[in-house]
């Protein structure tokens, strides 16, 4: 969970905002309206192959699971906390689906 103790917040934060900025910067200057998806595809992929050289060393089978369960984990908070209510909004706005009615 993304929930981490306030006092590591300030460490991270200010470096989150520079590559979010950058991202979005970088993403705005594209034609295609999803090209963040890519930069922040390569973005995500580098931290984490980063974190694990630095933390772990070696890949191994462990560090393997750790990592996709982090990842995992990120998907399904994202999909908790922005896509489920999304898709709520859209229910009300447009109708269910009759199957789930």
């Amino acid at each position: 969970m993304p929930y981490i103790a306030r006092e590591h917040r300030p460490k991270l934060d200010p470096l989150i905002d520079d590559l979010a900025g950058a991202i979005a910067l970088i993403a705005g200057e594209q034609p295609d309206a999803t090209a963040y998806a890519g930069l922040l595809n390569y973005a995500l992929t580098r931290v984490t192959m980063q974190v694990i050289r630095k933390c772990c060393g070696a890949v191994r089978y462990g560090t393997v699971a750790t990592v996709s369960g982090v990842l995992k984990n990120v998907n399904d908070e994202f999909y908790r906390r922005v896509a489920a209510p999304y898709e709520d909004k859209q229910i009300t706005r447009n109708g269910d689906v009759p199957e789930y009615e």
